[in-house]
């Protein structure tokens, strides 16, 4: 077997490989290129779930960023257990034909409790006084200590928020280094999420993510540098491109207008009570899930959706089955976006009643994906006194509640999920001749392009 390094530079597409690239732009120009017609969705999870199980949604179950747990009457986002994949992964297929084969998995998702052999992912403390800690996962659990160790506490705010930046990423990309010197697997699964910030925060603006494009050309830079020299083959890989957008879409603001979505006041906010909805829509990226439990109103709902616009297509049985979405964690409708707009998951129609996570970087309470969650509210005077005030009640032991996110999402300017019109929007697999061939390639053939370069 092959030793095989696979980088999934998050974002990453022909559009923005160039000038602000130069070390990838001129590895490329030597490697081959492929252009990855993308799973719908194309969010995170579906895809690398695509690519490591060989299989659409409609088989491996990953129909998500996260879904409605029905049995539970639950929305629920970002689930790590990798028992939630339906479908057998890559590195199960390799190690039953060669005992002696080992995977690493760095940060990609659904890492925990899983086959492979080495294992890390964020998975922050919370400790019962209500602070959040930043920390990770692993497995072997000592891995996690011993990276710590070596490398400072993962740097979890810069991972994902407002500060989001680059050091997470150089730190998931050096522990990629140190995992490959402890163990030396056979495979190397490495997760680079730094551009996905910039874009989504900015769309193609190259004034704006310049920046971030150099970052993440110096951090894969020096990542390929460190396989090749040691003998890996490295193959360059994303999920989805970002493109620019203007237009959020308030999907379940509109099934509530109808009538069709039930809240619960809590405390003078409101939360959306799923179970006892006849309608609602779990919003990811560009697309959006719609259950409708109350089979009554079902022409209703499809039709509302249907001449709303921003809506570009509206996906029944039929067209579910099209897209390889036709699971039971799909919505009964299944809605994408046109290429100017996306999905919020906002439900409350006054500001002042919505709920107190809203405000807040709290991915596993929201009802939905909130990209706004990159941005400080710039109502907030002076945001830096505000932030450290809370970060010194936290310090202190103390309970506090970090609101400091707007909600405004006319700020998002870049959005993901729907399959793009131009090639140079989608995502890519670049790696040498033998590994890849030019032109297009379905998201289940890059496991097969990985199994391969591993068989050797």
């Amino acid at each position: 077997m092959q030793k095989t390094v696979v980088i999934d530079i998050v974002a990453l597409s022909s559009r923005v490989i160039g000038e602000h690239t130069p070390f990838l732009k001129s590895w490329m120009d030597k490697q081959k290129k492929a252009v990855v017609e993308p799973v719908l969705p194309a969010v995170t999870c579906s895809a690398q779930s695509a690519y490591l199980t060989g299989e659409m949604p409609a088989k491996n179950g990953i129909v998500g960023n996260g879904w409605y747990f029905q049995d539970e009457c639950e929305i629920k986002f970002w689930r790590q257990s990798n028992r939630l994949v339906q479908s057998p992964k890559i590195w199960e297929k390799l190690k039953a034909e060669n005992p002696e084969f080992t995977c690493a998995n760095m940060f990609w998702w659904y890492n925990m409790y899983s086959s492979v052999d080495y294992a890390v992912t964020p998975r922050p403390l919370y400790p019962s006084d209500g602070r959040k800690l930043p920390d990770c996962h692993s497995q072997p659990m000592e891995l996690r200590d011993r990276l710590q160790k070596e490398l400072g506490q993962f740097p979890l705010f810069s991972f994902w928020g407002p500060n989001a930046n680059s050091s997470s990423t150089k730190w998931i990309a050096d522990a990629a280094k140190k995992v490959d010197e402890w163990y030396n697997p056979t495979l190397n699964l490495i997760y680079l999420p730094h551009l996905d910030y910039g874009l989504q925060k900015y769309g193609i603006d190259f004034e704006n993510i310049g920046k971030d494009l150099k970052e993440i050309d110096d951090i894969v830079k020096d990542l390929i540098t460190y396989f090749e020299t040691a003998g890996a083959q490295v193959l360059v890989l994303s999920e989805y491109g970002i493109t620019s957008v203007s237009k959020p879409i308030h999907i379940n603001r509109l099934l509530r207008s109808a009538g069709w979505i039930e809240v619960k006041n809590e405390l003078g906010l409101e939360t959306l009570d799923a179970g006892t909805s006849k309608a609602f829509a779990v919003s990811d990226h560009q697309l959006a899930h719609v259950h409708i439990q109350d089979p009554a109103i079902y022409d209703q709902v499809k039709s509302l959706l249907e001449n709303t616009p921003g809506i570009e297509l509206v996906l029944d049985d039929k067209g579910k089955k099209k897209y390889g979405l036709d699971h039971e964690r799909s919505g009964d409708l299944v809605v994408v976006a046109d290429k100017d707009s996306w999905f919020t998951y906002y439900f409350w129609l006054d500001d002042a009643k919505a709920p107190d996570y809203a405000r807040c970087v709290d991915i596993h309470k929201k009802p939905g994906y909130d990209p706004v969650e990159l941005f400080l509210d710039p109502k907030i005077k002076v945001p830096m006194l505000k932030v450290g005030s809370k970060v010194l009640k936290k310090k202190l032991g103390f309970r506090y509640l970090m609101d400091v996110i707007p909600l405004e999402a006319g700020l998002v300017k870049g959005a993901h999920g729907r399959i793009p019109e131009d090639d140079l929007d989608k995502p890519v697999l670049i790696g040498s001749e033998k590994l890849v061939k030019e032109g297009k390639i379905q998201p289940t053939d890059v496991f097969d392009v990985i199994y391969k370069a591993v068989k050797g």
